[in-house]
């Protein structure tokens, strides 16, 4: 009789349907010496809470905390206030514009800056056409979701 109520307790347990009484009377039962052997797997279970029940946490749990300003963030700001100030200072301060008086001088001068523009524009662009390649990548990933979607759809009709 107390084998076939212990049965059903365990049961219970699996269900998750016990009281606390329930469970101390699985508990006393499991940690006697007198187990029935096809419950003998159930053990080491109810030993693991008997052990664990007695475990106690020693260390001192900190309530509060400290706020600890950095003041490293601060001069470090400050220097590259002082920095820009003193570049935009000197860069507004001169009156040079770059200007030439010689029209033919100007436009040889802007001939060049252009074809250095140009030339490094060129540069760019020849790495890019690699994107080209991404872009055939990412045309098959769209494949890809359509595929996905079709099988969602033909799961879920075959779930229904």
């Amino acid at each position: 009789m107390v084998l076939n109520n212990i049965e059903k307790l365990l049961e219970k347990y699996e269900n998750g349907e016990t009281s606390l009484k329930e469970e101390q009377v699985l508990k006393t039962y499991f940690t006697s010496d007198t187990v029935a052997p096809h419950l003998e797997v159930y053990k080491p279970m109810f030993a693991y809470f008997l052990v664990n029940k007695q475990e106690q946490f020693t260390k001192d749990v900190p309530l509060k905390t400290k706020t600890i300003f950095n003041y490293k963030w601060i001069s470090v700001a400050a220097v590259a206030v002082l920095a820009l100030g003193i570049y935009f200072g000197t860069t507004i301060g001169s009156n040079d514009l770059g200007t030439f008086e010689d029209p033919e001088l100007a436009f040889n001068e802007f001939s060049k800056s252009m074809e250095m523009i140009s030339k490094n524009f060129n540069k760019g662009t020849a790495t890019v056409g690699y994107l080209n390649e991404v872009n055939k990548g990412t045309a098959t990933l769209g494949y890809l979701n359509e595929i996905e979607n079709t099988t969602s759809i033909i799961f879920k009709k075959v779930n229904h």
